[in-house]
């Protein structure tokens, strides 16, 4: 018990701490202190210390970088990043669905089936127009020997068809068919986009480039070929069947384009088949 009392007492007794200078001895300043009044400060500064520290951690970004709070907030901005893409997708789609819905009220309502060329189909109609003279001519030899005698129903005389085909187009004709000079159609303008659909059931069996990208179309139906020329993008492809009325191309830039039909080798006038 002795000891603990001298022990207590020695903590508990105050010290002079002075300071003096160097120079002059003299005397400048001077405190008392305890052993027990330095631990209580320093245990006080402690306390300030963490508590100063703990604020920081809880309400400023400094928490961002510990470790534990780092990888917490990883996943909030994984979380944020995948709510953004999600948000964006939606407006994408309502985005389109409103253009759909404008098209169709202005009465602009384009085809859905575009089919884009790939490099490869492009070089293989950058051969196909090489050879588009002997290729024409040769289709056109063997489709005249082949139906020269076949589907003799709807032969008639000219001045008195016996039906009328569906209209490649809405437009006018600003060139009509004149073969004495040299013109094997009709010259159509349309609005720009317009469809150009297919005249009859068929087949597609022939797509050619020509310039500026402009295409010639050839469908094959029972006892007719239908030519289609200087169209815009094709939408359909070689070897595809094709219904009455269904969209084969797209004008390009209101670009007029010729339509030519042939029955059984022979070139006609469509306006005598068809009601422009």
């Amino acid at each position: 018990m002795y000891n603990d009392e001298s022990w207590f007492r020695r903590i508990r007794r105050k010290r002079r701490l002075t300071l003096i200078d160097d120079d002059t001895l003299r005397e400048f300043w001077h405190i008392h202190v305890s052993g027990l009044g330095v631990f209580t400060v320093v245990f006080l500064l402690f306390l300030l210390t963490i508590g100063i520290l703990s604020l920081l951690i809880v309400y400023t970004p400094v928490r961002n970088i510990l470790p534990g709070y780092s990888a917490s907030l990883r996943q909030e901005i994984i979380e944020e990043s995948m709510r953004v893409d999600s948000l964006q997708h939606t407006l994408d789609l309502q985005t389109q669905y409103v253009s759909v819905i404008r098209d169709v009220v202005a009465g602009e309502v384009k085809s859905d089936t575009v089919v884009s060329l790939d490099s490869m189909q492009l070089v293989m109609q950058e051969q196909l127009l090489e050879a588009k003279n002997e290729a024409t001519a040769a289709f056109m030899a063997e489709y005249e020997a082949r139906e020269r005698d076949n589907l003799l129903l709807f032969d008639a005389p000219a001045a008195s068809p016996i039906f009328s085909l569906y209209a490649p187009a809405h437009g006018v004709i600003i060139a009509p068919y004149a073969p004495l000079e040299g013109i094997h159609g009709v010259t159509i303008r349309t609005p720009d986009k317009e469809n150009v659909c297919a005249t009859l059931d068929g087949t597609i069996v022939h797509i050619d480039s020509e310039d500026d990208e402009l295409y010639t179309v050839m469908v094959l139906h029972e006892n007719y070929l239908s030519i289609y020329r200087r169209v815009g993008r094709v939408v359909c492809r070689v070897g595809e069947a094709v219904r009455t009325g269904q969209t084969i191309a797209i004008v390009k830039d209101g670009t007029p384009f010729v339509f030519e039909l042939w029955k059984q080798g022979q070139e006609i006038n469509p306006e005598e088949i068809i009601a422009f």
